[in-house]
């Protein structure tokens, strides 16, 4: 491609650079310019225009970036996926419904780096998502770019962004109550929130009191196709009341304890083929937290190892807790 100032006699079949103001009409950056509009220019005394030109073998920022959104997503029902029209060189990748987006990240990295002019922006690895939200944008940021490199990048990089929809459809929840403790009501309604916006439906709510006999009954006879208990005391320990529970109704804890504030004192387990999940007190409220990423993981059916909670630790402080600040350098004296 040629970029450049060029007499506005020679500039029909160029693409206008930088708009200008013509009369009372204003012609646009990015437009293919006509000889009508070579005219207008003259009229308005323009000698030259700066405009950028294709060469043979380049492809059109627009027919790049549809060709580089069909590589990235080649089946968009297949990968939960709707894809934008290409405007200005760009095209969206959009969440066709809830879900939690995988990427493979070193594909798109290889992609990066074909041409400074060619990009991808994505949201983060396993983030959720809701429908209609934006998961990736592919960008040409030139008019034009060879088209070999277009060739070179969807090759490296098909099929390399979708979105996992939830694959359980109920979850239970039960709550456990101590004299004195925080109110059920705004933690329930905080997580039938968190179940609703990932499609799924809060099936079974059940409040007992916080011992391990009662609490571990309610886990055996809880439906719905993921576990969840929220404890009126914090979870401590994995030999706590609430992982005993989970042990005591024949399940398994797998992880107790994530690198992720707020969301420190979560657990994961199972009890049969259900996952369970021991939500941190932090849950009570609607803000992010870390029990958010585990849920939404486990809600599409995406394995989460406690390797994988390990992994969060790595952009999980969400937040400077009030109550537990970060150390301050000391003022001089």
């Amino acid at each position: 491609m040629k970029f450049g100032p060029v007499p506005v006699a020679e500039a029909t079949g160029a693409i206008l650079a930088h708009s200008v103001q013509v009369q009372d009409a204003k012609l646009r950056k990015g437009l293919l310019l006509t000889a009508e509009h070579a005219a207008h220019l003259g009229a308005a005394g323009y000698d030259e225009v700066t405009v950028a030109q294709l060469e043979p073998g380049d492809c059109h920022e627009d027919e790049a970036a549809e060709m580089l959104a069909a590589a990235l997503a080649p089946d968009p029902d297949a990968a939960g996926l709707r894809v934008t029209q290409p405007f200005t060189g760009r095209v969206n990748l959009l969440a066709d419904g809830p879900g939690v987006v995988e990427l493979d990240v070193a594909a798109l990295q290889k992609f990066n780096c074909v041409n400074p002019m060619i990009t991808v922006a994505t949201v983060p690895q396993y983030q959720q998502m809701g429908p209609g939200g934006m998961v990736a944008t592919i960008k040409v940021i030139s008019y034009a770019v060879p088209k070999d490199d277009v060739v070179q990048a969807a090759g490296l990089a098909r099929a390399s962004i979708r979105l996992v929809a939830p694959v359980h459809k109920t979850a239970g929840l039960i709550v456990t109550d101590i004299p004195g403790g925080p109110p059920n009501e705004k933690g329930i309604a905080a997580i039938r929130g968190r179940v609703e916006t990932l499609g799924m439906d809060l099936s079974d709510v059940r409040i007992v009191p916080h011992k391990a006999e009662p609490l571990s009954q309610a886990i055996s006879e809880a439906a719905g196709d993921i576990v969840m208990i929220l404890t009126g005391s914090a979870t401590s320990d994995v030999f706590d009341v609430a992982p005993q529970a989970v042990r005591a109704a024949g399940g398994q804890v797998d992880r107790f304890g994530m690198p992720v504030d707020p969301g420190n004192l979560l657990f994961l387990g199972s009890l049969g083929p259900r996952p369970v999940i021991g939500l941190p007190g932090c849950a009570r409220s609607p803000a992010l937290n870390g029990a958010d990423w585990v849920l939404s993981r486990v809600a599409c059916g995406i394995e989460t190892t406690g390797a994988d909670i390990a992994g969060m630790g790595v952009g999980g402080l969400l937040k400077e807790i009030p109550t537990r600040p970060q150390p301050r350098a000391s003022r001089k004296r």
